[in-house]
């Protein structure tokens, strides 16, 4: 059996920055994903796989009033739909530089670069993990990510490390799920 990690202590630890934030963002590939696409068929295009407690922890924080989001460079017919499904509130997708959507979504959102918490695993994502309050990555990350952000999580892309952010920025803020009502948020 692993070790248990305790979360509340991370949370605690990151207080500070984590009690600001407002909006979560998060990259796909490599982070909502394991990295790996597919492809399909000609009618749906490459595909990736996604984790459902990531899910159900996005729904759970715009249940609490949280703005949550995806900036990704892909773009894909399944990727569409997981958005349309989750009902996000901020979905851009198809271009790397993700500087001209994180400006929209925090012009949207009338927050300040403190107040959103941002995910993402790869070098385009450095300009955004640079501006946020709170950055996070995994570990498969190169160190240059990994020396640049506030966190880097235990769990990997595409087995809830999402989730995992989440969570903290629950733990810091003092949320807690309704206990009624679980089956309504995913």
């Amino acid at each position: 059996m692993s070790p248990r990690i305790d979360f509340r202590a991370i949370a605690k630890f990151h207080k500070t920055k984590l009690e600001k934030i407002k909006v979560i963002l998060f990259d796909v590939d490599g982070i909502l994903t394991d990295g790996k696409i597919y492809y399909q068929s000609d009618e749906m295009g490459f595909n990736r796989m996604f984790q459902t407690i990531d899910g159900y922890g996005m729904k759970m924080m715009m249940k609490a009033g949280f703005k949550v989001g995806i900036i990704s460079g892909g773009s894909s017919i399944g990727l569409k739909k997981r958005c349309d499904l989750l009902k996000l509130d901020y979905v851009r997708l198809g271009n790397e530089d993700k500087i001209p959507a994180y400006e929209e979504i925090k012009t949207l959102a009338k927050v300040k670069d403190e107040e959103i918490a941002y995910l993402g695993d790869e070098f385009f994502d450095l300009p955004v993990l640079r501006k946020v309050g709170f950055s996070a990555t995994v570990t498969h990350a190169s160190m240059e990510i990994q020396e640049s952000v506030d966190y880097v999580c235990y769990r990997v892309g595409g087995e809830g490390c999402a989730r995992e952010v989440i969570d903290l920025i629950r733990y810091a803020q003092g949320i807690r799920p309704e206990e009624k009502g679980y089956s309504q948020l995913f």
